[in-house]
């Protein structure tokens, strides 16, 4: 039964990426206590089987050392002392090998489905577990009874396997008790490891059955509602409304710079009825002539009155300017295919400020300025 949110929705939707990202950095991850369980299990098996030789000898020897001693040393409690340091230190030499093993087993078990997540702030202590009824609730919720009938036929299991063992092997652990000291701890660590390995094998089904449902319960708590998606896909990508403000107020940024551009153009090319391009060449700097402000319809009025209020040029070419206008952004230098056609233009406009100046005959203004085809946006319409 899918769980509902506080509005009332059905958790119905798989959880998203960030979702799961968010859950990791918090620590909240999928694991399996059982598959942990095998892994440790399963290590003493192996090493056992790998190490056991020299584990037995081990263990017969410090059996063997044990029981050996001299009446002093049975009434000296400083020598029965240090013969219990030399013990304790002949069995942990021996079993090393296997305590290492399970201790390497143990760290990699939460990890086998997991992964690492290290969450400095998880150590924490948090208010609300402290909290009697948030403690009542964990401990009598749908999860934790999962839990404890796990737990109880994990036990089952377990007892019924060792039970099943102890049972069909009663004769060889009756006979270890007349068997010599070699032969009996020979036989003890064949019966352990055979003991060990089928509890493996029931805890390797207990596992097999708890991994998947550890990852589904786990992605299940993390569902999430229509509306948490919705809001959501909008955090991760802006309000539209919030986005559209911020490339409105981009585009005003973006006007006022070019407006301010266009005082300093060397000429402004109009169509009279939409198009206006400033253009500015410095031979020093620019390579070709440079478009600093470009406009149709309202904004193409509004670098006429610019232009006009600073005495800036202009010129009408219509076919030119279109062509400007089209292919040529703000910033970019004019292509090769209309040089001739600007060089006319400033052209005009250096013998124009010449005349201004008292230099030469005033020049006369250039009239249907032509453009490569396929310039004009309007040529094929013309065409046609």
């Amino acid at each position: 039964m899918a769980e509902e949110s506080d509005s009332g929705q059905d958790r119905t939707l798989d959880p998203s990426a960030k979702r799961l990202a968010d859950a990791r950095k918090e620590g909240n991850v999928p694991r399996s206590r059982d598959l942990g369980n095998l892994f440790i299990i399963g290590a003493s098996v192996g090493v056992m089987a790998l190490a056991g030789g020299s584990v037995a000898s081990a263990s017969r020897a410090l059996v063997a050392s044990g029981l050996r001693f001299d009446a002093q040393s049975a009434t000296d409690p400083a020598a029965m002392l240090a013969r219990l340091g030399t013990c304790v230190s002949a069995a942990m030499t021996g079993t090393a090998p296997i305590f290492l093993v399970l201790a390497v087993a143990a760290v990699a078990a939460p990890l086998a489905i997991g992964g690492v997540v290290f969450v400095p702030g998880a150590a924490a202590p948090k208010v609300e577990r402290l909290s009697p009824a948030e403690g009542f609730g964990r401990l009598f919720s749908l999860q934790s009874l999962v839990g404890l009938v796990k737990t109880s036929l994990l036990a089952i299991l377990l007892a019924i396997v060792g039970g099943s063992y102890v049972a069909t092997h009663l004769d060889r652990f009756a006979s270890l008790a007349g068997e010599g000291l070699a032969r009996a701890v020979a036989e003890s660590f064949h019966l352990a490891l055979a003991a060990s390995a089928l509890m493996a094998v029931a805890l390797a089904v207990i596992a097999a059955i708890d991994v998947p449902y550890q990852i589904i319960s786990f992605r299940n708590r993390l569902r999430m509602t229509v509306t948490e998606m919705r809001d959501e896909a909008r955090e991760m990508q802006g309000d539209p409304q919030i986005k559209a403000r911020v490339r409105r107020a981009q585009r005003d940024m973006a006007r006022r710079r070019m407006m301010a551009a266009v005082p300093k153009a060397d000429v402004v090319v109009t169509n009279p009825e939409h198009f206006s391009v400033a253009i500015k060449y410095l031979e020093d700097r620019h390579r070709a002539p440079v478009v600093v402000a470009k406009g149709m319809d309202d904004v193409a009025m509004r670098i006429r009155e610019v232009a006009r209020g600073a005495g800036v040029p202009q010129l009408e070419a219509p076919p030119l300017a279109r062509a400007l206008y089209k292919h040529v952004e703000i910033g970019e230098e004019v292509p090769a295919a209309l040089y001739t056609a600007v060089a006319q233009v400033l052209a005009y406009i250096f013998q124009l400020k010449s005349y201004a100046q008292g230099i030469g005959p005033r020049p006369v203004e250039p009239h249907d300025i032509a453009v490569p085809e396929g310039m004009d946006p309007l040529q094929p319409m013309a065409s046609a």
